[in-house]
């Protein structure tokens, strides 16, 4: 994986498996650079939430509308930063496709912290602690990908942000 800084891009991906911390992170990432933030679990089909609720695992064709939704929403509303877990090459290269400014967070955690943080919160979120492994059996991490930087989950949230900012070089882009 490489962290070298991206070249101005319009729009940025904070991505990973559940339990990560793609919203705190990216509305803090939105935050400081004056774009607008888009949470992408707020834009699954019914079917997909309603799925997921009851502890099945999105397949690809269960994501191929809510990518091409979030790929047409980052290239219309640019500059901006999308949460989504993005976890295969070919969810982002969908979203590469529709957005070709695009940069990509990754952030990276274990499997057990990962747990630990889903089923700690609060009930009647859409995704249940029961489907971590299946994020981390999907998950193809972004390693070699161009455009991508890699932070760790495991550092607070402010100090994540931090990494985020000094790896992307844009904490004095002007807002």
């Amino acid at each position: 994986m490489s962290n070298a800084p991206l070249i101005a891009p319009r729009a940025l991906v904070v991505m990973g498996v559940a339990g990560c911390g793609k919203t705190s992170v990216g509305l803090g990432l939105a935050n400081a650079l004056g774009w607008a933030f888009i949470e992408g679990d707020a834009h699954h089909a019914p079917a997909s939430i309603v799925k997921m609720q009851a502890g099945q695992p999105l397949t690809d064709e269960d994501r191929w509308g809510w990518l091409d939704r979030l790929g047409g929403m980052l290239a219309s509303e640019a500059p901006v930063v999308l949460s989504c877990s993005a976890l295969k090459r070919v969810y982002r290269d969908r979203l590469r496709a529709a957005c070709p400014a695009l940069g990509f967070i990754y952030l990276e955690i274990d499997k057990a912290l990962a747990l630990e943080r889903v089923a700690a919160r609060a009930s009647g979120h859409i995704f249940p602690a029961s489907l971590v492994d299946s994020q981390f059996q999907t998950l193809e991490p972004p390693t070699g990908e161009a455009g991508v930087v890699t932070v760790s989950a495991a550092l607070p949230p402010t100090e994540q942000l931090a990494e985020v900012l000094r790896l992307l070089a844009l904490q004095e882009t002007p807002r």
